[in-house]
């Protein structure tokens, strides 16, 4: 579709609420600024954060304008570049993360900063590609950036078979660490293949009382989890978790220490993982693809739970 038209089929929400919300319409193509690329989206990948927004229990901290157009990640093509955007060219494959602050995915065009994107992955088709930013990114920025994992130490993820845990599982291994991951037992299999040294079926057996002295604990979940996740922490051990800041008293309690993050685009880190996507030393599991105009039920299987990886939605 030219970008003359000026209009592009979008999901959006216009209120907050149930999968209902999603209105597939035609929408303004986005301008873009000089420090901007005008990317063709051939594939926006379905997070968590996504039907969070949608349910509006990110208001207090994403402070999005409605209409909004939601998704985060991003692979495409790039239409039309700024004065000001280094370092990509008009016709370029990429794959970027957008700022969750922003509008988003889920639509033929997003305009977004130069610096969000790098160079798609050769290996990877749009689909695999766009199942990579913001779940690897995440696992990186938390595992390396914020909890410092090093070779030779544990690391317990949460939900190891999602999106960010099944691809936490793959860069700590890659690290070196020694590999702990909670699961339902038809993950547990998947799980190994990728590298994790012990796998827990969540529904038969207590984390709690079979890990010990890890260096780590991805949180990929809150509540009961990470309450009961204190006390398999090692003396100054850390809990990373991505669903919300944890309580600093108990972990001074426990003598571990604690913290949340939220995930950044960041370029430099995206051209490293797309290295190590083509070398073979991580890839990205894709459970389920559908088109663009069926996100209500993406959203819904989401929101279930239990997706092996992502889903992945196909832009027409």
């Amino acid at each position: 579709m030219p970008v003359a038209t000026a209009v592009m089929k979008a999901v959006r929400l216009h209120d907050y609420g149930g999968p209902e919300v999603l209105r597939y319409e035609d929408v303004p193509v986005p301008s873009i600024k000089d420090d901007e690329v005008l990317v063709r989206v051939y594939a926006a990948a379905v997070n968590p954060v996504d039907w969070k927004v949608r349910k509006g229990l990110a208001k207090s901290w994403l402070h999005h304008q409605l209409p909004l157009i939601p998704g985060w990640d991003v692979a495409g093509i790039i239409e039309k570049t700024g004065a000001n955007a280094m370092g990509l060219q008009a016709g370029g494959q990429v794959f970027g993360l957008l700022d969750l602050r922003q509008s988003g995915a889920y639509a033929q065009f997003v305009a977004a900063k130069a610096s969000y994107f790098a160079k798609k992955p050769a290996t990877l088709d749009f689909i695999n590609t766009a199942a990579v930013p913001l779940a690897t990114l995440t696992a990186w920025q938390a595992l390396f950036d914020t909890a410092g994992l090093i070779k030779g130490q544990t690391v317990l993820i949460h939900a190891a078979a999602g999106g960010v845990g099944h691809m936490a599982v793959q860069l700590a291994k890659w690290k070196g660490a020694k590999v702990i991951g909670t699961a339902s037992a038809r993950n547990l299999e998947f799980l190994r293949g990728l590298g994790a040294d012990e796998v827990i079926d969540y529904n038969s057996r207590r984390f709690d009382e079979i890990v010990k002295e890890a260096d780590v604990v991805l949180d990929t979940l809150g509540g009961d989890v990470q309450e009961r996740s204190w006390k398999v922490l090692k003396k100054d051990g850390i809990l990373v978790s991505i669903v919300g800041a944890p309580s600093k008293e108990q972990a001074a309690q426990h003598d571990v220490r604690a913290t949340s993050i939220l995930v950044h685009p960041d370029s430099e880190q995206l051209t490293r993982l797309a290295g190590m996507i083509d070398d073979g030393r991580i890839k990205p599991h894709v459970d389920a693809v559908m088109p663009l105009s069926e996100a209500g039920r993406a959203h819904e299987l989401s929101q279930a739970g239990h997706v092996r990886g992502k889903i992945v939605l196909v832009v027409p």
